[in-house]
Protein backbone atom coordinates (compact mmCIF):
# COMPACT_ATOMS: atom_id res chain seq x y z
CA UNK A 1 0.00 0.00 0.00
CA UNK A 2 1.46 3.30 -0.87
CA UNK A 3 1.69 6.19 1.64
CA UNK A 4 -0.78 8.47 -0.54
CA UNK A 5 -3.30 5.39 -0.18
CA UNK A 6 -2.95 5.09 3.62
CA UNK A 7 -3.55 9.10 4.19
CA UNK A 8 -7.07 8.27 2.23
CA UNK A 9 -7.84 5.82 4.37
CA UNK A 10 -7.35 7.71 7.35
CA UNK A 11 -9.28 10.63 5.64
CA UNK A 12 -12.05 7.85 4.89
CA UNK A 13 -12.20 6.94 8.36
CA UNK A 14 -12.80 10.43 9.93
CA UNK A 15 -14.90 11.36 7.42
CA UNK A 16 -17.18 8.19 8.22
CA UNK A 17 -16.02 9.33 11.78
CA UNK A 18 -17.86 12.40 11.93
CA UNK A 19 -20.35 12.27 9.35
CA UNK A 20 -19.42 15.69 8.04
CA UNK A 21 -16.57 16.59 5.32
CA UNK A 22 -16.39 19.92 6.86
CA UNK A 23 -15.96 18.67 10.59
CA UNK A 24 -13.43 16.08 9.35
CA UNK A 25 -11.52 19.07 7.98
CA UNK A 26 -11.03 20.96 11.30
CA UNK A 27 -10.00 18.13 12.94
CA UNK A 28 -7.23 17.02 10.12
CA UNK A 29 -6.32 20.48 9.34
CA UNK A 30 -6.79 20.58 5.66
CA UNK A 31 -9.70 22.23 3.01
CA UNK A 32 -13.03 19.93 2.83
CA UNK A 33 -12.77 20.37 -0.81
CA UNK A 34 -9.01 18.97 -0.32
CA UNK A 35 -11.04 15.53 1.76
CA UNK A 36 -13.86 15.65 -0.99
CA UNK A 37 -11.07 15.24 -3.96
CA UNK A 38 -9.06 12.48 -1.75
CA UNK A 39 -12.42 10.26 -1.29
CA UNK A 40 -13.45 10.49 -4.96
CA UNK A 41 -9.59 9.23 -5.81
CA UNK A 42 -9.90 6.56 -3.03
CA UNK A 43 -13.18 5.26 -4.28
CA UNK A 44 -12.12 5.05 -8.21
CA UNK A 45 -8.99 3.32 -7.25
CA UNK A 46 -10.90 0.79 -5.05
CA UNK A 47 -13.98 1.00 -7.13
CA UNK A 48 -16.36 1.14 -4.45
CA UNK A 49 -18.68 3.38 -3.22
CA UNK A 50 -17.90 4.28 0.13
CA UNK A 51 -19.82 7.14 1.28
CA UNK A 52 -23.23 8.34 0.99
CA UNK A 53 -23.70 12.30 0.30
CA UNK A 54 -26.67 14.19 0.66
CA UNK A 55 -26.79 18.12 1.06
CA UNK A 56 -27.29 17.36 4.51
CA UNK A 57 -25.59 14.51 5.72
CA UNK A 58 -22.49 12.39 5.21
CA UNK A 59 -22.66 8.25 6.11
CA UNK A 60 -20.70 5.44 5.06
CA UNK A 61 -22.68 2.72 2.65
CA UNK A 62 -22.78 -0.85 3.22
CA UNK A 63 -19.22 -1.29 1.50
CA UNK A 64 -17.81 1.39 3.75
CA UNK A 65 -19.39 -0.13 6.77
CA UNK A 66 -17.79 -3.09 6.23
CA UNK A 67 -14.04 -1.65 5.69
CA UNK A 68 -14.31 0.51 8.72
CA UNK A 69 -14.47 -2.71 10.21
CA UNK A 70 -11.55 -3.64 9.30
CA UNK A 71 -10.01 0.17 8.74
CA UNK A 72 -10.58 1.37 12.46
CA UNK A 73 -8.68 -1.03 14.54
CA UNK A 74 -5.28 -0.93 12.33
CA UNK A 75 -5.70 2.79 12.05
CA UNK A 76 -6.07 2.80 16.19
CA UNK A 77 -3.20 0.54 16.25
CA UNK A 78 -0.74 2.68 13.75
CA UNK A 79 -1.73 5.52 16.06
CA UNK A 80 -0.80 3.80 19.30
CA UNK A 81 2.45 2.75 17.40
CA UNK A 82 3.52 6.22 16.74
CA UNK A 83 2.38 7.43 20.45
CA UNK A 84 4.23 4.90 21.88
CA UNK A 85 7.38 6.33 20.19
CA UNK A 86 6.73 9.42 22.59
CA UNK A 87 8.25 7.58 25.57
CA UNK A 88 11.61 8.07 23.72
CA UNK A 89 11.93 11.17 23.98
CA UNK A 90 13.17 13.35 27.04
CA UNK A 91 9.74 14.76 27.40
CA UNK A 92 6.01 13.32 26.22
CA UNK A 93 4.78 15.62 23.25
CA UNK A 94 1.47 15.34 21.13
CA UNK A 95 -2.15 16.23 20.86
CA UNK A 96 -4.35 15.07 23.99
CA UNK A 97 -8.16 15.60 23.23
CA UNK A 98 -10.27 15.77 26.55
CA UNK A 99 -14.16 16.41 26.92
CA UNK A 100 -16.15 17.74 30.28
CA UNK A 101 -18.45 19.30 31.34
CA UNK A 102 -18.78 23.33 31.72
CA UNK A 103 -18.37 23.62 34.88
CA UNK A 104 -15.35 21.50 35.32
CA UNK A 105 -13.43 23.14 32.78
CA UNK A 106 -14.60 26.65 34.30
CA UNK A 107 -13.18 25.44 37.56
CA UNK A 108 -11.10 22.63 37.64
CA UNK A 109 -9.24 23.15 34.35
CA UNK A 110 -9.39 26.73 34.75
CA UNK A 111 -7.42 26.16 38.00
CA UNK A 112 -5.30 23.50 36.81
CA UNK A 113 -4.65 23.60 33.21
CA UNK A 114 -2.63 26.11 32.62
CA UNK A 115 0.35 25.28 35.46
CA UNK A 116 0.62 22.07 33.30
CA UNK A 117 0.91 23.65 29.91
CA UNK A 118 3.47 25.39 31.45
CA UNK A 119 5.33 22.71 32.44
CA UNK A 120 4.81 20.83 29.08
CA UNK A 121 5.16 22.96 26.48
CA UNK A 122 5.30 20.23 23.78
CA UNK A 123 1.58 18.80 24.83
CA UNK A 124 -1.03 20.63 23.39
CA UNK A 125 -4.93 19.88 24.99
CA UNK A 126 -7.96 20.25 23.07
CA UNK A 127 -11.01 20.66 25.41
CA UNK A 128 -14.31 20.38 24.47
CA UNK A 129 -16.63 21.74 27.15
CA UNK A 130 -20.69 20.02 26.55
CA UNK A 131 -23.62 18.64 29.01
CA UNK A 132 -24.00 15.43 27.59
CA UNK A 133 -22.49 11.92 27.91
CA UNK A 134 -19.76 11.38 25.44
CA UNK A 135 -18.61 8.37 23.73
CA UNK A 136 -15.08 9.08 24.34
CA UNK A 137 -13.86 5.66 21.87
CA UNK A 138 -16.57 6.42 18.96
CA UNK A 139 -15.82 10.08 19.20
CA UNK A 140 -12.20 10.35 19.06
CA UNK A 141 -11.64 11.72 22.40
CA UNK A 142 -8.64 10.71 24.63
CA UNK A 143 -9.86 11.07 27.93
CA UNK A 144 -13.42 12.48 29.72
CA UNK A 145 -13.91 14.25 32.78
CA UNK A 146 -16.96 13.89 34.44
CA UNK A 147 -18.53 12.98 38.10
CA UNK A 148 -18.05 9.74 39.09
CA UNK A 149 -21.63 8.12 38.85
CA UNK A 150 -21.67 9.28 35.03
CA UNK A 151 -17.91 7.47 34.16
CA UNK A 152 -18.95 3.78 32.51
CA UNK A 153 -17.95 0.83 34.33
CA UNK A 154 -15.70 -0.30 31.78
CA UNK A 155 -13.67 2.90 31.79
CA UNK A 156 -10.11 3.53 34.09
CA UNK A 157 -11.14 6.23 36.30
CA UNK A 158 -8.31 8.63 38.25
CA UNK A 159 -9.86 10.91 40.80
CA UNK A 160 -8.61 14.53 40.06
CA UNK A 161 -11.19 17.04 42.05
CA UNK A 162 -12.38 17.16 45.73
CA UNK A 163 -15.16 16.01 46.73
CA UNK A 164 -18.38 18.23 45.83
CA UNK A 165 -21.26 19.74 47.58
CA UNK A 166 -24.44 21.25 46.15
CA UNK A 167 -26.16 24.00 48.51
CA UNK A 168 -28.90 25.42 48.38
CA UNK A 169 -29.24 29.12 48.68
CA UNK A 170 -30.92 32.64 48.26
CA UNK A 171 -30.17 36.28 49.64
CA UNK A 172 -31.61 37.33 53.59
CA UNK A 173 -34.25 39.68 52.00
CA UNK A 174 -35.39 36.38 50.04
CA UNK A 175 -35.71 34.16 52.67
CA UNK A 176 -37.28 36.83 54.99
CA UNK A 177 -40.01 37.11 52.63
CA UNK A 178 -40.84 33.89 51.32
CA UNK A 179 -40.32 32.00 54.65
CA UNK A 180 -37.41 29.25 55.31
CA UNK A 181 -38.20 25.73 53.75
CA UNK A 182 -37.41 23.01 56.32
CA UNK A 183 -37.46 19.78 54.10
CA UNK A 184 -36.36 19.63 50.15
CA UNK A 185 -40.21 19.22 49.32
CA UNK A 186 -40.65 22.62 50.58
CA UNK A 187 -38.52 23.83 47.89
CA UNK A 188 -42.00 22.80 45.63
CA UNK A 189 -43.59 26.30 47.21
CA UNK A 190 -40.60 28.75 46.10
CA UNK A 191 -39.06 30.42 43.10
CA UNK A 192 -36.14 28.26 42.21
CA UNK A 193 -34.31 28.51 39.59
CA UNK A 194 -34.00 25.71 37.02
CA UNK A 195 -31.24 24.27 34.74
CA UNK A 196 -31.93 23.03 31.46
CA UNK A 197 -29.02 20.15 30.23
CA UNK A 198 -28.49 21.36 26.31
CA UNK A 199 -27.62 17.62 25.39
CA UNK A 200 -30.69 15.61 26.61
CA UNK A 201 -33.19 18.83 26.87
CA UNK A 202 -34.28 18.10 30.75
CA UNK A 203 -34.67 19.99 33.56
CA UNK A 204 -31.85 19.10 36.15
CA UNK A 205 -33.40 17.82 39.37
CA UNK A 206 -32.29 18.67 43.02
CA UNK A 207 -30.89 16.05 44.47
CA UNK A 208 -30.54 15.73 48.60
CA UNK A 209 -29.82 12.80 50.96
CA UNK A 210 -30.04 12.69 54.72
CA UNK A 211 -29.04 9.52 56.70
CA UNK A 212 -29.03 7.13 53.65
CA UNK A 213 -32.37 8.73 52.01
CA UNK A 214 -32.53 10.08 48.65
CA UNK A 215 -34.87 11.94 47.29
CA UNK A 216 -35.44 14.29 44.09
CA UNK A 217 -37.32 17.42 44.12
CA UNK A 218 -38.33 19.04 40.40
CA UNK A 219 -38.74 22.74 41.10
CA UNK A 220 -40.41 25.40 39.65
CA UNK A 221 -39.87 29.47 39.02
CA UNK A 222 -39.11 32.57 36.95
CA UNK A 223 -36.00 31.01 35.05
CA UNK A 224 -34.77 27.99 33.35
CA UNK A 225 -31.28 28.59 31.51
CA UNK A 226 -28.00 26.20 30.97
CA UNK A 227 -25.67 28.97 32.56
CA UNK A 228 -24.28 28.51 35.67
CA UNK A 229 -23.11 31.56 35.44
CA UNK A 230 -26.61 33.27 34.70
CA UNK A 231 -28.25 30.92 37.40
CA UNK A 232 -26.00 32.26 40.40
CA UNK A 233 -26.03 35.92 39.36
CA UNK A 234 -29.67 35.86 39.24
CA UNK A 235 -29.74 34.41 42.49
CA UNK A 236 -27.81 37.24 43.84
CA UNK A 237 -30.37 39.59 42.58
CA UNK A 238 -32.89 38.12 44.94
CA UNK A 239 -34.90 36.89 42.04
CA UNK A 240 -35.49 33.73 43.37
CA UNK A 241 -33.56 30.18 45.27
CA UNK A 242 -30.64 28.41 43.69
CA UNK A 243 -28.91 24.97 43.83
CA UNK A 244 -25.51 26.15 43.39
CA UNK A 245 -22.04 24.44 43.80
CA UNK A 246 -20.30 25.16 47.29
CA UNK A 247 -17.88 26.41 45.42
CA UNK A 248 -19.06 29.20 43.70
CA UNK A 249 -21.35 30.38 46.50
CA UNK A 250 -18.60 30.22 49.78
CA UNK A 251 -17.56 34.00 49.29
CA UNK A 252 -21.41 34.99 49.06
CA UNK A 253 -22.03 33.26 52.03
CA UNK A 254 -18.66 33.84 53.93
CA UNK A 255 -19.81 38.08 53.39
CA UNK A 256 -23.41 37.42 54.07
CA UNK A 257 -24.85 38.35 50.41
CA UNK A 258 -26.26 34.34 50.21
CA UNK A 259 -28.01 31.74 53.23
CA UNK A 260 -28.11 28.83 52.77
CA UNK A 261 -30.70 26.42 53.77
CA UNK A 262 -31.33 22.70 54.14
CA UNK A 263 -27.64 21.99 54.99
CA UNK A 264 -28.26 18.88 56.52
CA UNK A 265 -29.91 17.55 53.33
CA UNK A 266 -26.51 18.34 51.22
CA UNK A 267 -24.09 15.99 51.99
CA UNK A 268 -20.28 16.25 49.89
CA UNK A 269 -20.23 13.44 47.03
CA UNK A 270 -17.68 12.41 44.76
CA UNK A 271 -15.94 14.77 43.00
CA UNK A 272 -14.35 14.39 39.01
CA UNK A 273 -13.11 12.03 37.65
CA UNK A 274 -11.11 11.78 34.67
CA UNK A 275 -11.78 8.40 32.66
CA UNK A 276 -10.47 6.58 29.37
CA UNK A 277 -10.36 3.70 27.99
CA UNK A 278 -9.09 0.05 29.21
CA UNK A 279 -9.01 -0.91 25.65
CA UNK A 280 -5.99 1.06 24.91
CA UNK A 281 -1.94 2.00 25.70
CA UNK A 282 -2.05 5.07 27.22
CA UNK A 283 -0.30 7.48 24.84
CA UNK A 284 2.43 9.41 27.30
CA UNK A 285 0.73 12.80 26.73
CA UNK A 286 -2.20 11.70 28.35
CA UNK A 287 -0.59 9.74 31.36
CA UNK A 288 1.59 12.89 31.91
CA UNK A 289 -1.73 14.86 32.24
CA UNK A 290 -3.41 12.29 34.62
CA UNK A 291 -0.18 12.35 37.04
CA UNK A 292 -0.23 16.28 36.86
CA UNK A 293 -3.86 15.91 37.90
CA UNK A 294 -4.30 12.98 39.99
CA UNK A 295 -5.27 13.72 43.96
Amino acid sequence: MTRHSLNDLAVFAAVARLRSFTAAAAELGVSPSALSHALRGLETRLGVRLLARSTRAVAPTEAGQALLRDLNPALAQIDSGLEALSEWRDAPSGLVKITTFHWLAARLLAERLPAFLTSHPDITVEVTAEDGLTDIVSAGFDAGIRLREAVEKDMIGVRVGPPLRTLVTATPAYWRTHGYPTHPSDLRRHRCINYRQSSGGALLPWDFEKNGHELRVRCQGPLICNSWELALATTRQGVGVGWHMAQDVETDLAEGRLEQVLDDWSPSYPGAVLYYSSRRQTPAPLRALIDFLKV
